[in-house]
């Protein structure tokens, strides 16, 4: 894999440009190469780890900290200042997925999953909080649901940015809660917004009610000026 020659049954996935990833579905495995930023990543790697060491460090901590994370099995250095991972696939979709291509009806099942699937992801996003986490890149397409036994369970992905601190910092708190804030009026309502936010708020009973409705609303509004500028939202009039 590391010379571009895929062993049968692996293939090829989407990444970022300083990634290759490619999955075994059978094996339920997925392999993750690393590839250098930049010459200073070097440097960096002395005093935080390697983005691969950071990686493996942050799967191992969500887990024992009782939120679901892939499991490492394998790990080690190529040639060139690379180094790769094999971890184990989370069953599910992204969020992302599951609010624009499973669950866009309008019927009463399909709106009943979608707001168990809101509520879920506060209440899971509201722990992961209280234990002290921020997600380096918490996109919804980060986070993924898997429908089991008439609930969602999640679990999160690309952990390599993570980092932990008790109490976590507001800014940081801001900043998780507007990437998750990265969807469109057709993705999700102001309804469906306030459904996850309430859930996310009983899991941080540290918070008064003015600190979580200010990080609530600035999380929006920061996620509504990205919009803008990307072009995906129409400019208020």
């Amino acid at each position: 894999m590391a010379s571009d020659q895929l062993p049968q049954g692996w293939h090829m996935v989407g990444s970022s440009a300083y990634a290759r990833v490619i999955a075994q579905p059978d094996e339920k495995l997925y392999y993750k190469e690393f590839l250098p930023r930049s010459p200073l990543e070097t440097v960096k790697a002395l005093v935080k780890g390697s983005r691969a060491t950071r990686a493996r460090k942050q799967n191992d901590a969500l887990r024992e900290a009782g939120i679901d994370a892939p499991l490492n099995i394998a790990w080690g250095k190529l040639p060139g200042g690379r180094e790769y991972l094999f971890s184990t696939a989370m069953p599910g979709y992204g969020v992302t997925r599951w609010l624009r291509e499973e669950l866009p009806g309008r019927g009463d099942s399909f709106m009943r999953r979608r707001r168990n699937l809101l509520c879920g992801l506060g209440e899971f996003i509201g722990r992961l909080h209280a234990a002290g986490f921020i997600h380096g890149d918490l996109r919804t397409s980060n986070v993924l649901a898997d429908w089991r036994e008439n609930t969602f369970h999640f679990s999160l992905i690309d952990n390599e940015r993570n980092t932990r601190r008790q109490p976590p910092a507001g800014r940081d708190l801001l900043r998780n809660l507007m990437q998750l804030s990265m969807l469109t009026p057709a993705d999700v309502s102001n309804t469906d917004r306030m459904r996850f936010f309430r859930q996310w708020r009983l899991q941080m009973p540290e918070l008064n009610d003015a600190e979580a409705r200010l990080l609530a609303v600035e999380a929006h509004r920061w996620a509504m000026r990205r919009l803008r500028a990307k072009g995906k939202l129409q400019a208020p009039d």
